[in-house]
């Protein structure tokens, strides 16, 4: 306060202009640190959104199916070709979890399909491993173990901790422990095939349809005109035969 000078024009102008200098430089400052908070904020969101989305993402590939047979095989397509092989040979052979397999003209895709819920479940585990808490990423990390030893592994505990935290994260409601939710296990990818050659079937029955339905309009169109034509000339000959 003793630096206000209110005395004269001149001192009330430079104690206004040092104020306004003041104030804008508190205010820069606010501004600054506030630019600098939100941005802090804005990359933390983002990052809890890329995390959350990713281990969704693996919940339901880890989790997404209820029934059949919940445990992943983890024969990579070198076990599957010395099986094809021996089964050729006419062997018995077993798979990692004791079953027997078919022979190749009976099991169709079904080691395909194998193969492609082995490597989305490998995928999950690794992106569990990357952004899950510690208890998710002990328990992925095992289910990797157990997978590169050639055990079948199940993916239900690790489905139950990823299912608790996303719920936590998203703030919604416990589940009640009265609510008996089965096992799950890995999702199997469907084959997606039947349907296109249903739609090819039905576009070639349409064109059969459509050609059929001009046929048909043309043939009408050459009756009508050759009634009319016949309709005339008779016409024309009782006129002439009353002239």
């Amino acid at each position: 306060m003793r630096g206000l000078d209110f005395s004269s024009w001149q001192g009330l102008l430079s104690t206004l202009v040092g104020l306004a200098i003041i104030t804008l430089i508190g205010v820069g400052i606010r501004l600054l640190v506030m630019q600098v908070v939100q941005q802090k904020r804005e990359a933390a969101n983002r990052q809890i959104n890329e995390r959350l989305k990713t281990l969704i993402a693996a919940y339901k590939t880890l989790g997404g199916s209820f029934t059949g047979n919940l445990s992943v095989d983890p024969s990579h397509l070198r076990d599957v070709r010395l099986r094809a092989a021996a089964l050729a040979a006419g062997q018995a052979v077993a798979t990692a979890e004791g079953a027997v397999l078919l022979p190749p003209a009976e099991q169709g895709d079904a080691g395909d399909r194998a193969r492609r819920i082995r490597d989305a479940v490998e995928g999950a585990l690794s992106d569990v491993i990357l952004l899950g808490t510690e208890e998710q990423v002990q328990l992925a990390a095992r289910a990797a173990t157990d997978m590169v030893e050639g055990r079948p592994i199940h993916t239900a505990e690790l489905v139950v901790s990823l299912r608790d935290f996303i719920r936590k994260v998203l703030d919604l409601d416990t589940i009640s422990a009265n609510v008996a939710i089965p096992q799950q296990g890995p999702s199997r990818p469907g084959s997606g095939g039947g349907n296109k050659g249903g739609a090819k079937e039905g576009e070639r029955g349409g064109g059969k349809g459509d050609g059929g339905g001009g046929a048909g309009g043309m043939g009408a169109g050459m009756g009508m005109g050759a009634g009319l034509g016949y309709g005339a000339g008779r016409g024309s000959e009782g006129d002439d035969g009353r002239a």
